[in-house]
């Protein structure tokens, strides 16, 4: 596993560094990061790249890139958890994420941003690409699709669900202690400290951080009623009604047409 790991953990330092704005550059959190964890590298021979390398096994590794750009034997074999989100909700928690980090620097209005989303000029689109290239492999027995609605709805069922998946078999406490520890307000609580460390001002951009919150914002379902217009909201629905006609009706966020 760990040459396909390292693959498009490769990938994923070479696309950086092609940003206009490069987010592992010399005095980013990330290469503060690697350079408070592995001294002793070197960060120009690839910061995620090492990182994938020194995850210690079982490895677990999160990506934002889509099936087509992760090394092309890893989707067959390896484990994978894709998890879905309602556009909505993800066109307004990517919003607020690329306000907040200072090198996304993202300074328009959340209609722009829209218009970029929709137009798939964000980082990581096309967004219906990067979802269809996961729910065409869901019936694969090492990949597991699962929606964030669901997760936030039930969250027991969904561990349970896993359970199944990874071929576990754990007792009542343990999955009462994992729902525990995995919800957003003990996560965000444990893991805020971890992740973003106890001075942002280098990376995130003050001003948002404190009017609209940090990395760890809401983490609830349906909260784009409270951002988007209705122009918006029509926006996107089209743009998914369009992009969804071909899918089956078990996809969550299918919009048939009128």
């Amino acid at each position: 596993m760990i040459l396909k790991t390292i693959n498009s953990s490769y990938r994923l330092d070479f696309i950086t560094k092609g940003l206009p704005k490069d987010i592992s550059k010399p005095g980013s959190f990330i290469y503060s990061l690697f350079e408070e964890t592995h001294p002793d590298r070197d960060p120009a021979e690839g910061i995620f790249f090492q990182f994938a390398e020194f995850a210690p096994d079982p490895r677990i590794i999160k990506t934002h890139l889509p099936f087509s750009l992760l090394s092309p034997l890893l989707p067959d074999t390896c484990k994978i958890i894709y998890m879905a989100r309602e556009p909505k909700d993800v066109a307004v928690s990517y919003c607020h994420h690329s306000r907040l980090l200072k090198d996304h620097n993202f300074i328009g209005t959340i209609s722009q941003f829209v218009d970029h989303f929709v137009n798939d000029t964000t980082m990581f689109s096309p967004y219906w690409k990067h979802v269809k290239e996961a729910w065409n492999r869901r019936d694969q027995s090492n990949i597991h699709f699962c929606f964030f609605e669901d997760l936030r709805a039930d969250p027991k069922a969904e561990i349970v669900r896993l359970q199944k998946f990874f071929s576990l078999s754990l007792t009542d406490d343990q999955i009462d202690n994992i729902v525990y520890h995995t919800s957003f307000q003990v996560m965000k609580e444990r893991e805020g400290q971890k992740l973003e460390g106890s001075n942002t001002g280098s990376s995130h951009n003050a001003e948002v951080e404190e009017k609209d919150g940090g990395f760890f914002r809401k983490g609830i379902s349906g909260d784009y009623k409270n951002h988007l217009s209705k122009k918006d909201i029509a926006k996107i629905d089209q743009w998914t009604r369009e992009n969804t006609k071909e899918m089956e009706n078990d996809f969550k966020y299918k919009i048939n047409n009128l």
